[in-house]
């Protein structure tokens, strides 16, 4: 079983929002504390892009091209990161996938974690 799950991806219209979720969690480990986390994207035929990072203390990158118009944030408490999507696009969609790292458990760290991704597909 993964360590990362995310979920709130789907279909929407240009300019429709949409909120995706990423959260670290284990059915068999304790999960100790997790490092920085992000969103990638990568779309069918195109190379892997960061789309937004975060600290655990909360400090924020963004790519150039969702600068202003996507928000990601955090709850430390949940281990879970969010990615507020508006105003999209079509040349946004893609998969959007999670990454974490480190991700501490009781019995081992893993430097650096990926989801499976979730698709979000912006019609125009």
């Amino acid at each position: 079983q993964g360590l990362l799950v995310e979920s709130g991806g789907g279909l929407v219209q240009a300019g429709g929002s949409l909120r995706l979720s990423c959260a670290a969690s284990s059915s068999i480990y304790t999960i100790v504390s997790v490092g920085e986390m992000g969103w990638y994207r990568q779309a069918p035929g195109k190379q892997r892009e960061l789309v937004a990072r975060i600290t655990s203390g909360g400090s924020t990158n963004y790519a150039d091209s969702v600068q202003g118009r996507f928000t990601i944030s955090r709850d430390n408490a949940k281990n879970t990161i969010y990615l507020q999507m508006n105003s999209l696009k079509p040349e946004d969609t893609a998969r959007y996938i999670c990454n974490a790292g480190p991700v501490i458990t009781t019995i081992h760290t893993h430097l650096d974690v990926w989801g499976p991704g979730t698709p979000v597909t912006v019609s125009s």
